[in-house]
């Protein structure tokens, strides 16, 4: 399984991003994709996932700013990230997880790094 994370970059607070997660295989395939991020000197921390079923599920600091989605004709889950602020800075990274294998597939991340 192959995750090719795309979309970080430099923007200004109060600006938007959209990050892109392409899997090599079919993300129905997953019971759950999402998106976690890695700020320099801190644990990796979940930011928002999304089920087979579209339910998602988002970090208390992010909700209401992002907003995870599918388009399963493409195998691709996005972030959409506006309202950027500069505690958002950190390596961002797409994951796929099988639960009952308790598999979990990681892609490279994807630096987003907002300005003050």
């Amino acid at each position: 399984v192959q995750l090719q994370a795309s979309g970080g970059g430099l923007v200004q607070a109060g600006g938007s991003l959209r990050l892109s997660c392409a899997a090599s295989e079919s993300i129905n395939s997953f019971d759950i994709m999402g998106w976690y991020r890695q700020a320099p000197g801190k644990q990796r921390e979940p930011v928002a996932t999304i089920t087979t079923g579209g339910r998602s599920h988002y970090v208390d600091s992010v909700r209401g700013r992002f907003t995870i989605s599918r388009d399963n004709a493409k195998d691709t889950v996005y972030l959409q990230m506006n309202n950027l602020k500069p505690e958002d800075t950190a390596v961002y990274y797409c994951k796929a997880r099988r639960v009952l294998r308790n598999l979990d597939y990681w892609g490279q991340g994807t630096l987003v790094t907002v300005s003050s």
